[in-house]
């Protein structure tokens, strides 16, 4: 958990800065710092359900094959 943490701090920290230097205002840098992790986390999610759709699929090819119905000889 502590990793995880420092790793948020350090996330909302470049942020930040990347966003302040850029536009010189502590408003829309805190803005930024916490809108875009958050947008991240949700695109995250979804990104997790495609890849989980196309592993089952591809475990699913591997161990029935290409046709899953054919009758095996």
């Amino acid at each position: 958990m502590t990793k995880t943490l420092t790793f948020a701090v350090i996330h909302f920290f470049i942020g930040f800065t990347i966003v302040y230097l850029l536009t010189g205002s502590l408003a829309i840098g805190g803005l930024v710092a916490l809108i875009e992790p958050a947008c991240n986390t949700v695109a995250y999610f979804f990104h997790e359900k495609i890849w989980d759709h196309f592993r089952l699929k591809r475990a699913k090819d591997t161990h029935t094959g290409p046709y899953p119905n054919a009758v095996q000889a």
